[in-house]
Formats: C-alpha cells, sequence, structure tokens
C-alpha cells in the first residue's frame, strides 16, 4: 500500500563490545514505549559493535541477532533493519538486514570495507545496490564507508529515500554531518543516518549524530549525542514537488560501476 507519509525511527545507543544479548535487552527497552512506526533503524553491527574478529561473532541464517530481528518485527508490526556480522560458507559479511512482520528480509552486503579499520582483511565486500519498499517509499540501503562514495550512492532516480547505519567515530565526525547532507542535496533525497554513541572495544569514541535530512540538505532531525530513539514523518508528497521544479538528476552524469 503506497501512503504519502513514512515514519521513520532512528535507534541511536551505547553497544557493548561483542555482547549480542546484552545489546538486544537495550533496545528492546527503548523500543519499549514506542508506537508502531513504517520503519526502525539500527546502528552498523548493532549487536557487538565493529568488531573486526567475525570468528567469534558472525551468525548464520539461525543466530541470536538475525533471529531477534525478525520476531521484533513481527511483535512490532514494523520493519526493522541494520548490520550484523555474517558467515557464509567460508567467508564474512557485513550484511545488513530489514525483517518485515510477515517473516521476510531484504539484506544488502556492505560493499566499501574500511580498509583503514583492516575491514577488508576479515570481510567480503558486496557488489549489488539494494532497493526495497515500504508503502510505495524506495529506499536504498548503505552502510558507514559506503557514505564517502557518491558514485556508489548517486541516484538514478531510483530511491526516495536513503537510509546510513553506522559506526562513525567522533574524531571525524564532521565529515558525517557534511557527507550526509551532501548526498541528500546531490541525490535529490531524503536521508535518515543512525549512528551509534559510546565507546567500543578498540577505545575509540562514538558520539551519535543520527540525523535525518531532507533534499534540500535541511536538516530535519538530530538525535545529538543522547542516546534514545527518535522519529520523524517523512512526506513524498514534498519531495516529488522539489524534484519537478529543480530536475537536476535528470543532468546527471552517465556513471557506470
Amino acid at each position: 500500500m503506497s501512503s504519502p507519509n513514512l515514519h521513520i525511527g532512528l535507534v541511536q545507543f551505547d553497544i557493548l563490545w561483542e555482547k549480542p544479548d546484552a545489546n538486544i535487552h537495550r533496545i528492546e527497552q527503548l523500543l519499549n514505549s514506542q508506537e508502531k512506526l513504517d520503519l526502525f533503524l539500527l546502528p552498523e553491527m548493532w549487536s557487538t559493535g565493529f568488531t573486526m574478529r567475525p570468528e567469534n561473532v558472525a551468525e548464520t541464517l539461525n543466530g541470536t541477532a538475525h533471529q531477534w530481528m525478525i520476531q521484533q518485527a513481527i511483535k512490532m508490526n514494523t520493519p526493522i533493519a541494520g548490520s550484523i556480522s555474517v558467515k557464509e560458507g567460508s567467508q564474512y559479511y557485513n550484511r545488513w538486514y530489514c525483517a518485515y512482520p510477515d517473516g521476510k528480509l531484504t539484506q544488502y552486503d556492505k560493499k566499501h570495507l574500511f580498509s583503514y579499520g583492516k575491514e577488508h582483511l576479515h570481510y567480503t565486500p558486496g557488489h549489488s545496490k539494494a532497493i526495497f519498499e515500504i508503502n510505495g517509499w524506495r529506499i536504498m540501503p548503505i552502510i558507514c564507508y559506503d557514505l564517502r562514495f557518491p558514485v556508489w550512492c548517486r541516484n538514478t532516480d531510483s530511491y526516495d529515500l536513503m537510509v546510513v547505519v553506522a559506526n562513525w567515530p567522533t574524531p571525524r565526525i564532521h565529515h558525517w554531518d557534511s557527507l550526509l547532507k551532501a548526498r541528500a542535496i546531490e541525490n535529490q533525497s531524503y536521508v535518515a543516518a543512525v549512528n551509534r554513541i559510546g565507546e567500543d572495544g578498540n577505545g575509540l569514541a562514538f558520539n551519535g549524530h543520527s540525523s535525518i535530512y531532507d533534499m534540500n540538505g535541511q536538516q530535519l532531525l538530530n538525535l545529538g549525542e543522547k542516546e534514545e530513539v527518535g522519529t520523524l514523518i517523512l512526506n513524498k508528497e514534498i519531495l516529488t514537488s522539489y524534484r519537478e521544479q529543480y530536475r537536476f538528476l535528470q543532468d546527471r552524469d552517465p556513471f557506470s560501476i
């Protein structure tokens, strides 16, 4: 069913290092008082933190975090999305899932692995973009480091909303703020992005700044550094009107990937 509105929730919290059960418990506490939305977004590797020890924590399809996402979507009657460390065969992936109330899943494997943090030595990159739909909204997921690569993120008029899940550290948070705004403007799209707070197992600090921007680069929501669930209703009619007035996408370069 199509809807002009999309009610989205960003779950910004302090991820406990490699402790899926404890992180699930904390998320359930945060979601306990939430009303039904159209989509909840969790950070990158929300169940473990951004760990380079997938051999210790990576899950199969029957894993704790994976199954919890499905059960939580059914329980809340709301899709829920975020990335986890996944093992498939002999390879590991930083894989984004969206679980739906009907038990179905969509997925996306992180394309750009964070070589500065040695992610490329432990995980296998994805090779395909993913577009999924909720209430007639076309949505493209990306994961953290993907945000730095505008050609990969480029909108070919195929999506209305880009969602970003991340573990983006405090020392480079000004990059995060700037890149989110840039991706929204250049792609004439809403951008909803969720980051973590706290400190990870490597001693890196994270200060959130989970945000939502509109197609004009205006920040509509900013969670700052607090642990909370922030919600906002997006309107597609405003997006469509803006794109019809400013037809910038039709002049885009024919990048090929």
